[in-house]
């Protein structure tokens, strides 16, 4: 009913920039939340960013590096990355939190895109 298509991964060496985008479509009544997840080999997956109405919140290790921004008429999520370090390497994940047409509440993840930060 609802799907998220996500983009923007790939190859980048230490310091570069990346912009991820997230756009949800389908039965969707109103996005309550947006955000980014992600995984790295080994480890859990954590939260990155998220968005709420107009409050975010990032993960310690990303403040002052990323900024997520939403385009609500548009459905989308984007996450800015900067200065990318080589921790930053992960598959990220976007997750989105729905209110359907069923008025049903529901969250959906994305596939996940990869970010490699290598010289």
């Amino acid at each position: 009913q609802v799907r998220l298509v996500e983009s923007g991964g790939g190859l980048v060496q230490p310091g570069g920039s990346l912009r991820l985008s997230c756009a949800a479509s389908g039965r969707i009544l109103s996005i309550n939340a947006m955000g980014w997840y992600r995984q790295a080999p080994g480890k859990e997956r954590e939260l990155v960013a998220d968005i709420t109405g107009s409050s975010t919140r990032y993960a310690d290790s990303v403040k002052g590096r990323f900024t997520i921004s939403r385009d609500s008429a548009k459905n989308t999520v984007n996450l800015q990355m900067n200065n990318l370090k080589a921790e930053d390497t992960a598959v990220y994940y976007c997750k989105v939190s729905v209110l359907t047409q069923g008025y049903r509440n529901i969250e959906v993840w994305g596939m996940g895109t990869l970010v490699t930060v290598s010289s």
